[in-house]
């Protein structure tokens, strides 16, 4: 009987656990659709509300490492400064593992299909559970 016992607690732990990390990968993924689609109408500021508003966000890309929310939006700005250079995005999620509690990692692909030439590349971010809210508190992008 203990033994039992013991195996339905268990199977409810394990279950709960599950249960929780797919609604956190329901939850990134919430957020990156409303990045993709403030992204597509070259809305960078709503693009950034996905990114965690500090001077400790880290931003690793082809012109090395960008610190703070507020350096990364004006890159953006500058790099993407119409609807013909920030195109329409799509992500394509290859990877999301939870590193530890509230923390996890997304990989995938962007692919930008725009008027000045499309861009295609890889990401590596990390999404941290921060007042409630996902956040990414590093992205890595090639």
């Amino acid at each position: 009987m203990k033994k039992l016992l013991f195996l339905l607690v268990t199977f409810s732990f394990l279950n709960s656990v599950a249960q929780s990390e797919k609604a956190d990968i329901k939850a990134i993924k919430a957020v990156m659709q409303l990045q993709q689609e403030a992204w597509s109408e070259n809305n960078l500021e709503t693009f950034m509300q996905g990114y965690w508003k500090s001077d400790s966000l880290k931003f690793y890309g082809s012109k090395g490492l960008t610190k703070g929310w507020k350096q990364t939006l004006a890159n953006y700005k500058k790099g993407y400064p119409t609807k013909d250079h920030s195109g329409t995005l799509n992500f394509v999620l290859d990877d999301i593992s939870k590193i530890e509690e509230n923390s996890y990692w997304v990989m995938g692909q962007y692919h930008l299909k725009r008027k000045v030439g499309d861009a295609n590349g890889n990401f590596l971010i990390i999404f941290k559970k921060i007042d409630g809210e996902w956040k990414i508190v590093a992205d890595m992008s090639s």
